[in-house]
């Protein structure tokens, strides 16, 4: 067999990147990327194509073989980091360590991206809204990518022989420990549009294998899945943060007259538009794909990274923030409701006294 193993890192390092405004990253000058469409498809449907660049390799080799980088930098405040090497293997059980990638100098992959992000960054600091103070850790998935199964010419007839080698190459496990549950739970989630493509997709890690040789389309797919996975993951570390501020502030506010819970409750209103601006230029694959294929493959990824669970309980929790803000506002203008109407009766017997020691 040969293919190759493409590691996806996906980096939240801002609210938002004004894309127009950049004229390089790392020194290189970004081109709109796009994806092959040679399937039926309605014409009009727009493709969101992000910034991207290919530097030049890095040095050192994985596995004995060199690396390529694609880096693409989304609007949403996403970059995302692409490294692919490539393989030849008698059998699925042989790229097992593929899933602790390290160079041979000893750094691990993820370190080495790390740090191609943080130059990233740097290249785009004057374009960049809202960025993070620290790079926060990145979302990483694994993609196996077979264009030779070696002469099996029938994608989907090689998976009916494969299931258990393919479930435990995802799951990192060695296919004979596995029982026939996980098996099937690890292969549910495929998708086919010709005998000679095929897409197994497990929550770590997947199998992509096209005999034509392209992949870039359903690797772009699944890049958005997990660029998604990572925006709902941050959006859920900053409402923990937040919930635990409400609940001070609330406490705050019932010991003082004065409302404080104000400017939290401006800041809990931008972050429901940050989570706003998320669903309406990530969220609907159908305004980035006309080929439905893709949309299908998406839409399994989606499953497989339980993204709607993620998105009803982010929405849910912002929901009882803003209620709960709600409740300390009114709790405080009662206060103040009650404290004018005091003022009112002081002033009211003040007048009286004054009227009745005047005639006197």
């Amino acid at each position: 067999m040969k293919g190759e193993v493409v590691y996806l890192y996906a980096f939240d390092v801002a609210n938002e990147i004004v894309t127009p405004r950049v004229p390089e990253i790392l020194s290189a000058k970004p081109f709109p990327f796009e994806i092959r469409m040679d399937r039926m498809l309605p014409k009009d449907v727009p493709l969101h194509r992000p910034l991207a660049i290919e530097p030049p390799p890095l040095p050192g080799r994985l596995f004995g073989q060199p690396m390529r980088e694609l880096i693409r930098v989304y609007d949403v405040g996403v970059v995302t980091v692409m490294v692919r090497v490539g393989f030849e293997a008698g059998a699925l059980g042989d790229l097992l360590p593929y899933h602790q990638p390290k160079l041979e100098d000893g750094r691990s992959l993820d370190a080495v991206a790390q740090e191609l992000c943080a130059g990233v960054c740097e290249s785009l600091k004057d374009s960049m809204v809202g960025r993070s103070e620290t790079l926060p850790p990145a979302e990483a998935y694994t993609v196996f990518c077979l264009t030779d199964l070696g002469g099996t010419q029938d994608a989907n007839a090689w998976l009916g022989g494969q299931r258990r080698e393919v479930a435990g190459l995802l799951t990192e496990t060695p296919a004979e420990k596995l029982s026939e549950m996980q098996v099937a739970e690890v292969t549910r989630i495929h998708r086919s549009f010709e005998n000679t493509d095929l897409a197994v997709i497990d929550w770590d890690a997947a199998l992509v294998v096209d005999l034509t040789g392209y992949v870039d389309d359903v690797l772009y797919a699944l890049e958005l899945a997990n660029l998604q996975l990572e925006e709902f993951r941050m959006m859920d570390q900053r409402l923990d943060r937040y919930l635990e501020r409400a609940y001070q502030d609330l406490e705050r506010s019932r010991r003082s007259w004065f409302d404080r819970s104000v400017r939290s409750l401006g800041r809990l209103r931008r972050l429901r538009m940050d989570l706003t601006k998320l669903t309406d230029e990530v969220t609907h694959i159908t305004k980035f794909f006309g080929d439905w294929h893709l949309a299908r493959v998406y839409v399994g990824a989606r499953e497989r990274f339980y993204l709607e669970q993620w998105r009803s309980s982010v929405e849910q929790r912002l929901a009882q923030l803003d209620q709960l803000y709600s409740v300390s506002h009114s709790e405080v203008n009662e206060k103040r409701m009650l404290v004018l109407e005091v003022i009112i009766v002081v002033f009211f017997a003040i007048d009286l006294l004054l009227l009745f020691y005047g005639k006197r």
